[in-house]
């Protein structure tokens, strides 16, 4: 779009660039990364954004300690086996961590492949 930068990337748990900004977009990262990737990634977010802005996450979710499908669960299971500090992360675990650090879940999205995205704003 004309009136929009390109996305930047960044390393999560790294130097964050200076802000604000709209949003900030993770797909398919918490779950394959140590929950120190999550923290950091919810920090930097909370730390960047403008207020209103976005955090949006993409992936796998549990809900409640359980798997939403059993591919998911299989997934996990193979995921846990390659590093047992990756898996995929109970919606509420994160949710928790982003009120932590101000950002408010606003809303949840179905979406293929049993993955869901979640959209937090960032509040005071």
């Amino acid at each position: 779009l004309a009136n929009r930068r390109p996305p930047l990337r960044l390393e999560a748990t790294g130097p964050w660039p200076e802000g604000p900004f709209d949003a900030v977009v993770a797909v398919n990262l918490i779950h394959i990364a140590p929950w120190a990737v999550a923290e950091a990634l919810t920090g930097g977010a909370a730390g960047v954004l403008r207020m209103g802005g976005s955090l949006v996450l993409y992936g796998p979710f549990k809900h409640g300690g359980q798997h939403t499908a059993a591919s998911n669960e299989a997934f996990d299971a193979d995921l846990r086996r390659r590093d047992p500090s990756w898996g995929i992360r109970d919606a509420d675990d994160v949710v928790a961590l982003a009120n932590s650090c101000g950002l408010m879940l606003e809303r949840t999205i179905a979406m293929p492949a049993n993955n869901e995205t979640l959209v937090f704003r960032r509040h005071d």
